[in-house]
């Protein structure tokens, strides 16, 4: 069997790390020799030994095997793949980035991608991805990389803009909550079984979290005419009572797409990010709680986030918990499709070589691509209506400045890019203020 070398930097990750693993030991096409880096050795050391469970539990400790580096150089050398799932300092951070705005009035959903909190994230996250990128060109220039740390489109913008000729793709799970969401309307409106999500095939156009989609084929028709005649038969039913609910039961991740359908109904494309994502782009939906309960979806706490750690960290897992089972993510998916042992089409996250053509070339967009052996094609999207287009080229400028700003350090152009932001709808005066104390209160540190 062949084996390929993957280094995951992030290795001490509870989350993502240990998902890609138990995907990974699904597969028998390949063996792999894991390496895990991470500042934090001790966890990357606790993620070795459930790596280890993990192969033996499902029959893997013949083909598969892990070791932890404290020396990202070392952990990079001969590596086929690099998988690259970060949090930027310390969790505590993100208490300011989500609350600090809150006391202007600027709220924020999630808080990791865009909004201050997601320009503070980039602050912190984008030098290491500059570092990162440079130690792969030293020692691993021909890996492909795949990255799923926020914000996204920025990270991996990162990586081309201090290693030009990377080969790294953005990955994310977004677009497959909407594939499922039609899946489900499809099993309805036909009265058949709910079709694997893989089965909506999604003309998908976009940034990320800021995605959309122009078609939704099953089995050759688009779906999207019959679900704008359920929202002219069904409407926009006001959800404050089941936003209510998710608040106490902690369900700050579901949805019921409403704000997608929205964008739809008001705009002319459908929305493929989740409604928390969606609606952080701009200044509809969240100018109160109420006006996200209305639409079904709730603010994600810095208490959740705060606990949410502290149980990961601390949490040892029985062996029932670490047999596998198919995943809904598609890291695995790509890196066998690169090793040429598939093919597949899928969205994903790459430079702007023309397949979005209403945003400028070389910036990350997501739109589906093509993936096989060494190769990944990006597929032309169609464009989303004309306003969609021009909110999204309004963040494309946004983005920019951000690159821009952090590679020089330059803080005054950081804030051209704050006060670009849809969210930061602020008195000039109060608008440096807040980017002033953000950029005190949400600096790396560890």
């Amino acid at each position: 069997m062949k084996k390929v070398r993957v280094c995951i930097i992030g290795g001490g990750s509870r989350l993502w790390a240990i998902q890609f693993i138990k995907d990974l030991v699904l597969q028998d096409k390949l063996g792999a020799d894991i390496t895990l880096y991470d500042i934090d050795m001790k966890a990357a050391e606790r993620n070795r030994a459930v790596a280890e469970r993990i192969f033996a539990v499902n029959g893997k400790s013949s083909v598969m095997s892990v070791s932890v580096t404290s020396s990202l150089s070392e952990g990079l050398k001969g590596s086929d793949f690099v998988i690259i799932a970060i949090e930027p300092g310390v969790i505590d951070i993100r208490k300011y980035d989500l609350e600090l705005p809150e006391e202007y009035g600027i709220l924020q959903s999630v808080g990791d991608t865009t909004g201050p909190g997601g320009i503070m994230r980039a602050r912190r996250a984008l030098p290491l991805f500059f570092d990162f990128a440079r130690e792969i060109e030293r020692n691993a220039p021909e890996a492909w990389v795949i990255n799923y740390t926020n914000p996204l489109t920025l990270c991996t913008a990162a990586l081309y803009k201090a290693f030009p000729s990377i080969k790294a793709i953005g990955c994310c799970h977004e677009v497959f909550h909407l594939q499922t969401f039609i899946a489900e309307l499809v099993s309805k409106r036909l009265g058949i079984p709910v079709p694997d999500r893989r089965e909506i095939f999604t003309d998908v156009t976009g940034l990320n979290h800021f995605t959309f989609i122009t078609k939704a084929l099953y089995r050759g028709e688009d779906q999207i005419p019959y679900i704008r005649e359920m929202i002219e038969k069904e409407g926009f039913p006001d959800l404050t009572e089941k936003g209510k609910e998710r608040i106490r039961e902690g369900k700050w991740f579901d949805s019921d797409h409403l704000v997608a359908l929205k964008f739809l109904d008001d705009f002319g494309t459908l929305g493929a990010a989740g409604d928390r994502h969606l609606a952080e782009f701009v200044p509809f939906f969240l100018k109160s709680d109420k006006d996200a309960w209305r639409y079904g979806f709730v603010r994600t706490p810095y208490s959740y986030r705060e606990e949410e750690d502290r149980r990961k960290k601390s949490h040892e897992y029985s062996d029932d918990e670490l047999v596998a089972s198919p995943s809904d993510e598609e890291g695995v998916d790509i890196l066998l499709s690169l090793a040429g042992e598939r093919v597949l089409k899928t969205n994903v996250n790459i430079p702007n070589n023309g397949q979005v053509g209403y945003i400028g070339k070389g910036h990350i967009t997501e739109s589906n691509g093509l993936i096989s052996c060494n190769s990944i094609v990006p597929l032309v999207s169609t464009p989303p209506s004309k306003p969609i287009i021009s909110m999204l080229q309004r963040i494309e400028t946004e983005q920019n400045l951000i690159l821009e700003a952090i590679w020089k350090n330059d803080m005054d152009l950081l804030f051209q890019a704050f006060i670009l932001d849809p969210l930061v709808d602020l008195p000039i005066d109060e608008a440096h203020e807040l980017f002033s104390h953000m950029l005190d209160s949400c600096a790396l540190r560890y």
